[in-house]
């Protein structure tokens, strides 16, 4: 990530969770959203498929009341920091799947959602924390494969 989109998001997380992160979590995470989106994806074509449609959209996408929730906090959030062009990039879905534009569209506020809900997941276990360290954030990483 280049410097510029790592210092954002360190004050993303700060603004977000009262984190602070380093290039180690800032990894972690790209990972974590790469898989998490991925995953999301899937679910969504396959309601797409199910309803006899190739193209997955918006409303397909698994989005529960507590993502959409965390939705509305980055999108708060995000007007001081502007970290949805940063985002958009790492937005980005496998090619084998086809989104709408609006599907599409909407996927850097999706994955803005998630880090939030990311971000305060381990504050919440963790209150204590400054900082998260690799076993809170597998630990936070546990907690989104049980309910995404």
């Amino acid at each position: 990530m280049p410097v510029m989109g790592a210092v954002k998001f360190m004050r993303f997380f700060r603004a977000a969770a009262g984190l602070d992160v380093d290039r180690d979590d800032l990894k972690r995470y790209d990972d974590f959203i790469n898989e998490k989106l991925n995953d999301m994806c899937v679910i969504g074509f396959a309601h797409a498929n199910s309803n006899d449609r190739d193209v997955v959209e918006s409303y397909d996408l698994p989005i529960t009341a507590g993502l959409q929730h965390s939705i509305h906090e980055f999108k708060k959030l995000d007007h001081e920091i502007e970290l949805a062009p940063i985002l958009e990039r790492l937005a980005a879905v496998s090619p084998d799947m086809t989104l709408s534009a609006a599907a599409r569209a909407g996927l850097p506020a999706i994955v803005g959602g998630m880090s939030v809900a990311l971000g305060r997941t381990i504050r919440i276990a963790y209150p204590a924390a400054h900082a998260a360290h690799t076993e809170q954030w597998e630990r936070a990483f546990q907690v989104f494969d049980l309910l995404l």
